[in-house]
């Protein structure tokens, strides 16, 4: 089928094209930094105990040690260059919830790690929670914009609320929806964030997430990750006394290749999967490096004949 896809060196529009596009060819890369922010499910405002699914060290470099961000940030920087010959820079915000403080504080947070290094920095993507936004805090991310793009980034996680409840989200999808009317005109680029196998979610169920995500059209990127099961989860404890089902790569690529033709053509897709730390994964065990799933990934999109959009396209044209 012919591609239309703006980013698309692959059949789906790929984030590493889109910022290659946006930034002349130079290579940007995103630093994470810890702004040592909680969750509302974690402090008591909302729960206790935060997601079953989660645990934050099992995604989060070394750097989050480190006692200032300048040198979270001076070492993800030197990292970047030295492994990936990064040229640019984008600051993440990516532990926990990174607006769940007053505006005037979280101003001071990113002024902080904006200015360590105004040459390189281009953008500021910023991971929340729905319900851990309002205006101002939409209105403090939009001021960035004049020099930077900037990246908000919310967990939708499910689309379901009895899925929501049982995982211990805290949150609701109608708040998901409320929050994602205040970003209707907004200036910032909207990033969502799926999982794909939650407990007690049907495969058809999951590839309504591709509806939902397509009505919004504020949406500009999206980031697919499938379940994984970590060491310090609740859901852990409980999946080492009773195991369930999990993805194995090759069904995750089989689902991911009746996904993408439902997903409008324009959203440009982050991760079509994501990783946690080997030394904190329980399951599944893919036994294979990024790179590699990745390349497995792609090959079997292109060998396919998948195109990220052609059925949604398809459908809008009936």
């Amino acid at each position: 089928m012919e591609k239309s896809l703006a980013f698309g060196e692959k059949n789906y529009n790929y984030y590493g094209a889109y910022l290659k596009d946006k930034f002349d060819g130079k290579k940007v890369y995103k630093v994470i930094v810890d702004g040592g922010f909680t969750c509302p499910n974690r402090d008591g405002s909302k729960g206790y105990g935060g997601c079953t699914y989660c645990n934050v060290d099992s995604f989060t470099p070394t750097s989050r040690t480190m006692d200032s961000m300048k040198e979270q940030i001076e070492f993800g920087m030197e990292r970047a260059m030295k492994n990936y010959k990064a040229e640019k820079f984008i600051i993440y915000f990516q532990p926990n919830t990174n607006t769940y403080a007053p505006a005037h504080y979280l101003k001071t947070l990113y002024d902080e790690a904006l200015s360590v290094n105004t040459t390189d920095v281009v953008g500021l993507s910023v991971g929340t929670r729905p319900d851990c936004l309002d205006f101002e805090k939409i209105a403090l991310l939009e001021s960035y914009t004049d020099r930077l793009v900037v990246d908000l980034e919310m967990g939708m996680e499910s689309i379901y609320n009895e899925t929501l409840s049982q995982i211990n989200r805290g949150c609701s999808h109608d708040e998901f929806v409320d929050t994602m009317g205040l970003l209707e005109n907004s200036k910032l680029d909207i990033c969502v964030h799926t999982i794909f196998g939650l407990p007690g979610e049907t495969r058809e169920m999951m590839l309504k997430y591709a509806d939902e995500i397509n009505r919004f059209k504020q949406i500009k990127f999206v980031k697919f990750h499938h379940l994984h099961i970590v060491e310090g989860s609740i859901m852990g404890a409980k999946y080492k006394k009773n195991p369930f089902k999990l993805f194995s790569l090759e069904e995750y690529t089989d689902f991911i290749c009746e996904l993408l033709p439902l997903v409008r053509e324009d959203i440009v897709i982050q991760r079509l999967f994501g990783l946690s730390d080997l030394e904190m994964l329980i399951a599944p065990s893919w036994g294979l490096k990024k790179s590699q799933i990745q390349n497995y990934m792609d090959s079997q999109i292109e060998k396919r004949g998948i195109v990220q959009g052609s059925k949604y396209k398809a459908f809008q044209e009936i």
